[in-house]
């Protein structure tokens, strides 16, 4: 074993860096990897099936950590992608390659399986080449996300449907042995993660003994994927539906940083076992036919998602990138195509070839990218956004995120006492306005760590959040709560929901940004309509006590709508009856 991984780990530290140097991303240098060391190549290491096996929980880790950063509010948000957008890539690209392959020769079962095999696209592929080119937040990085997880999800009945295709005619009873396993199965792990796994992690102690909280960490990821694969389950799906439950725990983050090494290790693995894997033998007894269905292969799925994302209303550079990331197969490919064999699907020799396809179509992908985004991005793209600024040493007290009209009046203040701050803002074009009247501010995204670190974070008082966007303000403030704790943090909230979410995650202070601006307004307007200056002041001024109360009051109810509009209710009839006191204790005019 020992020469094995010796193998392993010296082939991807000569081929990773060499392919991440010329721009081509890390997946390609762990796949060539596997063909130098593989049966094909060197001989190095022989035994690929036990090497997959293991290097599968690389991909079973990925799906957790998804699952981690897919909060079932995020996942709402993004219903239209992932069951619009998501079925639409699948179905019709099924159908397309489906055809194809009936076209050369192969039978309506086996070109079923395997257009809805190679329809299918690599999860393990597509997110760390994205993460690499910082396109994860893009239109084409969030769509693409939500189409991988939609085939994810997709993924467990297509085997499923795989043994009808092979049979004459359905069966004629349910399997409602492997229907209760599953259900089974599922419903323990939405138990065991809801009200067991986080109890056990407040046991250990949480993250304060981290060793502990490590072995846990890789516990809850093997064991939700064990419980899944004894009920026939895929492992990777039931380690992602933990994901998704422990998305809401305090210790997210630390399950994320603990898990993410292993992944990423893990993963690399996976690729160089794909690289193994591939039949050079049968590539060299048969370039062209290997040259032309992978031709086929990838611009049918390119053709495909690049007019699914032009419906969907992206632009023309995220639709290129849209369809470019996804033209692969998928490493969930070579599992249906295995199953379909094993059914009389799908014969062994065209299920060969499939294999080979789906592994030099993975291999093409990263290439392609880095060269679209060299050579034909740039042309998309006449006018591209410049680099974030390099931030001087910084040691003022005060760190203002975002400096539109709301921060810079902040920064006014500020100046007017003489005190220091840190100015910074990634609209470009409000930088430039800015600067044009001899303000200091620095382009750049506040939300991430490395910046505000650079912006003297570690040794700042005040923290200011006045960005426009309620997420990216969510997003700042976890970070700087996370990475530094001695930080005292003010926000600016949008509207009453945002407060109550800044509130919920421990923001010292905030201010509705039209709140105060409102009540002003209002009491000008009593003044006009003939009420007293002091009485208008004073109704305002209840007005407000009574609504800032009430913001207070419904944080532990702002997540239940039903619950959130009574209390609404009763707090309007609570004010009217406190105005008609006051309005009662006070003299006649």
């Amino acid at each position: 074993m020992l020469p094995t991984l010796v193998a392993l780990l010296g082939a991807a530290t000569i081929a990773v860096p060499l392919t991440r140097r010329l721009g081509l991303g890390s997946v390609l240098g762990y796949l060539l990897a596997g063909v130098l060391i593989g049966p094909s190549g060197l001989r190095l290491v022989t035994g690929v099936s036990e090497i997959s096996d293991i290097a599968s929980l690389g991909v079973v880790m990925l799906l957790f950590l998804i699952g981690l950063e897919l909060r079932p509010r995020r996942l709402w948000v993004m219903r239209q992608a992932v069951f619009a957008l998501g079925p639409a890539q699948v179905v019709v690209s099924a159908a397309v390659l489906a055809a194809l392959a009936h076209q050369a020769g192969i039978g309506w079962a086996g070109a079923t399986v395997l257009g809805a095999g190679l329809a299918l696209s690599s999860t393990a592929i597509v997110l760390p080449m994205l993460a690499e080119a910082d396109l994860l937040k893009s239109p084409a990085g969030r769509d693409g996300f939500a189409v991988l997880l939609f085939q994810d999800l997709a993924f467990i009945p297509l085997v499923a449907v795989v043994p009808l295709l092979a049979e004459k005619s359905l069966p004629n009873h349910v399997p409602w042995h492997d229907v209760a396993s599953a259900a089974a199965a599922v419903a323990v792990i939405l138990v065991g993660g809801r009200f067991a796994v986080p109890p056990l992690i407040r046991a250990i102690g949480g993250a304060r003994t981290p060793e502990l909280f490590t072995t846990v960490s890789l516990l809850i990821v093997a064991g939700t994927a064990y419980i899944a694969h004894l009920a026939g389950l895929s492992m990777s799906l039931g380690a992602f539906m933990a994901g998704v439950l422990l998305s809401q725990s305090e210790y997210r983050h630390e399950l994320q940083a603990d898990i993410a090494p292993f992944e990423g290790l893990l993963l690399g693995f996976f690729f160089i076992s794909v690289g193994m894997s591939a039949d050079l033998g049968l590539a060299r007894a048969h370039p062209g036919l290997l040259a032309a269905a992978t031709a086929a292969l990838l611009l049918a799925k390119v053709a495909v998602a690049f007019l699914l994302a032009r419906v969907a209303r992206q632009g023309l550079t995220d639709a290129v990138r849209f369809s470019l990331a996804l033209n692969q197969a998928s490493e969930f490919s070579f599992v249906l195509f295995g199953a379909a064999v094993a059914a009389g699907a799908l014969a062994p020799a065209t299920a060969a070839v499939a294999t080979l396809v789906a592994a030099v179509s993975m291999a093409a992908t990263p290439v392609l990218f880095a060269l679209s985004e060299r050579f034909l991005i740039p042309r998309l793209q006449p006018e591209p956004m410049p680099d974030f600024d390099t931030i001087e040493a910084a040691d003022a007290p005060v760190i203002i995120a975002g400096f539109g009209r709301f921060g810079q009046v902040i920064g006014r203040v500020l100046r007017m006492y003489g005190i220091r701050f840190t100015a910074l803002e990634r609209n470009i074009g409000q930088v430039n306005v800015v600067r044009r009247f001899g303000n200091k501010v620095y382009f750049g995204d506040p939300t991430r760590a490395e910046l505000l670190r650079a912006a003297g974070a570690e040794q700042a008082r005040l923290l200011i959040i006045a960005l426009d966007h309620p997420e990216d303000s969510l997003r700042i403030l976890e970070t700087a709560r996370r990475a530094f704790p001695q930080l005292k943090i003010l926000a600016r909230a949008r509207n009453r929901r945002h407060a109550h979410l800044l509130m919920d995650r421990g923001v010292d202070g905030l201010v509705r940004e039209t709140f105060h601006s409102s009540l002003k307004l209002a009491e000008e307007a009593l003044e006009v309509l003939g009420v007293p200056p002091e009485e208008a002041v004073r109704s305002v001024t209840l007005f407000r006590d009574h609504d800032e109360r009430n913001l207070r009051e419904t944080l532990a109810i702002y997540r239940d709508e039903q619950q959130l509009i009574q209390s609404t209710q009763q707090a309007t009839e609570e004010l009217t009856a406190l105005f008609e006191a006051d309005q009662r204790s006070q003299p006649a005019r």
